[in-house]
């Protein structure tokens, strides 16, 4: 199984490692192009179970409770992307010289020979939000186009659906950039780089590495972050089709070969005749919803890659315009008092609560859950000054304390010491006693939800409960 296409899967033992998203329609689609499929999973509960019986009713094997093991005969192994690349299963591969796939690669694999292009998003944050202004973008250009990838919306899907796509819209995280080692974008981004999985990389080295490899065999544009040298470092390093161009976006104004910002107006210098004379106007900030710096600089990344395969000025501005965010990223709950309240549960690392902090002048912020081997230093010195107070929940909360004992001294700060889910409660009610008149109440808590939540979704919706019981 080299670098090549498989174009007969009949008879292949292929192990797929992990139920879930991802590993479901792998085994299906494989078992339906005639392999042989073993499914292994580390968990026995009733949900694994329950898939378990539904991919044996279509011939496939699944082995519950017992994720190390190798099959016998194993030609190949599709892995689930967030399985860690040290565990036992993936060290038997390697010594028996089994390639390890994810569902990326394998869904690069199946493309047919007119397969659409893919343009790709990968960075610590801000993916799935450019993603989607991406889509919105080529669909305003008349491009039959979907949001796949680490959006919900599998790849494989979209690969082997009947629907007909012109271009791919398509998020990527490390964990997928890791496993996919052939992809080759038509043009592709990354947004930004902050320490983020590192317990799952094992360094920052290994992580920024893993991004990178979105890059590889470009075709058209490297788009990069010019405020983040690391991603421009990515670039240079890639080894890029001949003619494949860097091409940067800033929130101030661009040089040739980069978008950026002059006078509220989207301006592209880098698709334009002559772009050492030349910039093209594409749309103003407030067409960019919500209009906050971060946000401004995913709508240029968004851009690019449009102008990259080639849709017109108005799209872009049109394609903005259309654009709704998902919940929980920087969402205005409510106006109270004059107080805004606002959710971005979704800033579950301390580089996306350090942009949503930047959007406000005075805040009161809601913080804490798990860390993840983070720490939080350099987010508090630098947003020392936009503090009004701080409530704290969640199991590493005092990381955070510690941090702002260090560096915001003055704030006053409510430890919360509880993990339970009617914590958000008593964090808001304490967070309305903090604020007054023209401050904003943000949940960015810069940390992991799972510690009192199922998910950041979860999470958010219980500030808004929360923040609705104010209201009555």
């Amino acid at each position: 199984m080299g670098s090549g296409q498989v174009t007969d899967w009949q008879g292949k033992n292929v192990t797929v490692a992990g139920l879930g998203v991802s590993g479901i329609p792998a085994a299906k689609a494989l078992h339906g192009l005639g392999a042989n499929v073993t499914v292994v999973n580390d968990g026995d509960d009733a949900r694994a179970r329950e898939q378990a019986a539904e991919l044996r009713a279509l011939g496939v094997t699944v082995r519950l409770g017992d994720g190390a093991t190798l099959p016998e005969g194993t030609e190949l192994v599709v892995t689930a992307p967030g399985w860690k690349p040290d565990k036992p299963l993936f060290t038997a591969a390697r010594e028996a010289g089994v390639p390890v796939w994810g569902d990326v690669e394998l869904a690069w694999r199946l493309r047919g020979p007119d397969a659409a292009p893919w343009l790709c998003v990968t960075g610590t944050n801000g993916k799935t939000t450019t993603t989607q202004m991406l889509a919105s973008i080529l669909k305003a250009a008349g491009l039959r186009t979907a949001a796949v990838g680490n959006i919900g919306v599998s790849l494989l899907d979209a690969v082997l659906g009947e629907e007909r796509h012109d271009v791919l819209a398509v998020e990527l995280s490390s964990y997928q950039l890791h496993w996919a080692p052939s992809l080759r974008a038509h043009s592709a981004a990354v947004l930004n780089l902050a320490p983020d999985h590192l317990d799952w990389h094992g360094s920052m080295e290994a992580y920024a590495k893993d991004k990178g490899r979105i890059y590889e065999g470009n075709r058209v544009a490297c788009v990069y972050n010019v405020a983040d040298k690391a991603t421009e470092d990515l670039v240079r390093e890639a080894d890029v089709e001949e003619g494949c161009r860097a091409v940067g976006f800033t929130l101030g104004a661009p040089a040739p070969s980069q978008l950026g910002v002059v006078d509220g107006i989207l301006v592209d210098r880098a698709f334009v005749e002559n772009r050492q004379k030349n910039a093209q106007e594409l749309a103003e900030v407030c067409d960019v919803n919500p209009p906050a710096p971060h946000n401004i600089a995913n709508a240029l990344a968004a851009a690019a890659l449009a102008r990259a395969f080639g849709v017109p000025p108005k799209a872009v501005r049109d394609g903005l315009r259309a654009f709704t965010p998902d919940a929980h990223r920087i969402a205005l709950v409510a106006d109270l008092d004059g107080v805004a309240y606002v959710d971005d549960s979704k800033a579950t690392n301390t580089h996306a609560a350090e942009a949503s902090l930047a959007a406000y002048e005075s805040i009161v912020w809601i913080a804490g859950g798990l860390a993840k081997g983070a720490t939080f230093d350099e987010l508090v010195a630098g947003s020392a000054k936009r503090l009004r107070g701080v409530v704290l929940i969640g199991a590493d909360r005092a990381l955070i304390r510690e941090a702002l004992a260090r560096h915001a001294p003055e704030v006053p700060v409510v430890d919360l010491d509880r993990t339970d889910t009617g914590a958000m409660l008593a964090a808001v009610q304490e967070a309305r006693r903090l604020a007054v008149e023209g401050d904003t109440v943000l949940l960015a808590p810069a940390c992991a939800s799972m510690d009192m939540f199922v998910n950041y979704n979860q999470r958010g919706d219980a500030f808004a409960s929360a923040v609705g019981e104010l209201g009555t």
